[in-house]
């Protein structure tokens, strides 16, 4: 059965909201659910304890954004905290001592204790740990029939294995030509990747013999990725999967947890929109000189991929002939590229070329930091990148950015040798297993420092 047809089989389903969408609906009504209990046991203690005083709120107030971020560093806003209710009340708890013990200490060593009733912040304390402990076992406790049973969003593909109970799955691909882990292409990546882009989760069940072919297609796809073994389920090791009773290899996790991944988008718009703001005169500066020089338009769009393997549109300043443009990226750009005009050559040695990716960064196709996005066609020694180390579709589990490890460590330019893929490859590869917000820091900083000493020679 052909790939796309496959969705026939459960259209019905496809009329629903997406379980992302219910999910973060009911992430919302549980914030609304906690901002509520802190705020209003903060009122209630107010008029039961102060009521001439008004300062209920001056204190509920740094109280709230500091529980949300410390609850979502616990993970009080997950599937696993939905799931197991009782997680979630522990988290939540936790999160609120935390925060109230921290806001006391502040409180105490800038002297400002004395300023507020203590009668009034322990009541308040208590109703509110109260309150949210009761209100989150209340609705969590009613979560699955909420979002209409399922809190995961499953996809299953079957490759080769049909004895599966597709009522367990919220989705279905019979994998065949459109869908096939001998097709090393960026067309059928792409495929799967948007096929799978609202998917928590996916299992494929397939001969043992396929199951490298799997695993390695699984792994750049940035989600949770597990392949059916049922000849495990006789052993009961630990450490591996379930799905539907039978037992699955985990072969990938994806990049970055919920919160990582909060953080990271939080961290790219900030910085994106205020650079954008910024460097608006130099935008324009660089538009007219384009355009003063050759005719043509300003910005070159190809096509490049992204996360999951998922093809997108990205955009840099142009620096060639409107008639020598390179769309595939075939032929890498040299120094003396005969291609390149004089305001190319500027823009490209100060990596000016650059900037209209902060749009991309913007829309969400990119991020601030993380491996470089690569055209299609793009060689090393004469053959596709991919051909030359298979784990290239691996890299691609978090969004590219704007530079990353691999820049800042000189590895960029033309890429004339294979070590020029290879050592690129590895730095990428490194920074998805290490990943933190404190790193990507680092690297806009170790950015900044590798322009200004390129450009000062």
């Amino acid at each position: 059965m052909n790939a796309f047809n496959s969705r026939l089989a459960f259209g019905a389903r496809m009329e629903r909201p997406s379980h992302e969408t219910l999910r973060n609906r009911f992430y919302l009504s549980l914030l609304l659910l906690d901002t509520c209990c802190i705020l209003g046991s903060f009122f209630a203690a107010h008029l039961l304890y102060d009521r001439g005083n008004g300062d209920w709120f001056i204190v509920a107030a740094p109280l709230l954004p500091l529980y949300v971020v410390l609850a979502l560093n616990a993970r009080a806003y997950t599937v696993g905290a939905v799931d197991r209710y009782g997680l979630g009340v522990l988290r939540s708890a936790r999160a609120f001592l935390f925060a109230a013990v921290f806001m006391i200490m502040v409180a105490f060593f800038m002297k400002a204790s004395a300023d507020y009733s203590r009668g009034m912040v322990a009541i308040g304390l208590t109703f509110g740990l109260a309150s949210l402990m009761a209100g989150r076992l209340l609705l969590l406790r009613h979560a699955r029939k909420l979002m209409g049973g399922d809190l995961y969003s499953t996809y299953l593909i079957c490759d080769g294995i049909h004895l599966v109970d597709f009522s367990k799955f919220s989705f279905v691909i019979h994998a065949g030509t459109d869908i096939d882990p001998d097709l090393h292409c960026p067309d059928m990546y792409d495929r799967l990747a948007t096929m799978l882009k609202h998917a928590d989760r996916v299992v494929v069940g397939c001969p043992p013999e396929r199951r490298a072919l799997w695993s390695h297609l699984l792994k750049g796809l940035g989600i949770k990725a597990e392949i059916m073994a049922p000849e495990l389920e006789q052993t009961s090791p630990m450490g591996i999967g379930s799905c539907g009773g039978r037992p699955t290899l985990v072969v990938a996790n994806g990049a970055l947890s919920k919160f990582d991944s909060i953080t990271k988008r939080g961290f790219d718009v900030t910085v994106s929109g205020f650079a954008l703001l910024f460097l608006l005169p130099a935008f324009l500066t660089i538009a007219l000189a384009i355009r003063l020089e050759t005719r043509g338009p300003v910005f070159f769009v190809q096509t490049r991929i992204g996360q999951g393997n998922r093809q997108f549109r990205m955009l840099k300043f142009r620096s060639m002939r409107v008639e020598q443009l390179d769309h595939s990226g075939t032929r890498s750009t040299g120094r003396d590229d005969d291609r390149i005009t004089r305001v190319g050559r500027f823009i490209r040695a100060t990596s000016l070329d650059e900037l209209p990716q902060l749009l991309n960064v913007l829309l969400g196709d990119m991020s601030i930091v993380g491996p470089r996005p690569h055209a299609l066609a793009s060689r090393a020694a004469d053959k596709l990148f991919w051909e030359i180390d298979g784990r290239y579709w691996h890299r691609h589990a978090t969004k590219p950015g704007l530079t990353g490890l691999a820049q800042i460590r000189g590895y960029r330019g033309a890429t004339e040798h294979a070590s020029d893929l290879t050592n690129r490859l590895q730095a990428d590869l490194e920074y998805l297993r290490d990943w933190s917000l404190f790193r990507d820091l680092w690297i806009v900083l170790q950015t900044f420092r590798v322009l200004v000493h390129k450009n000062a020679f």
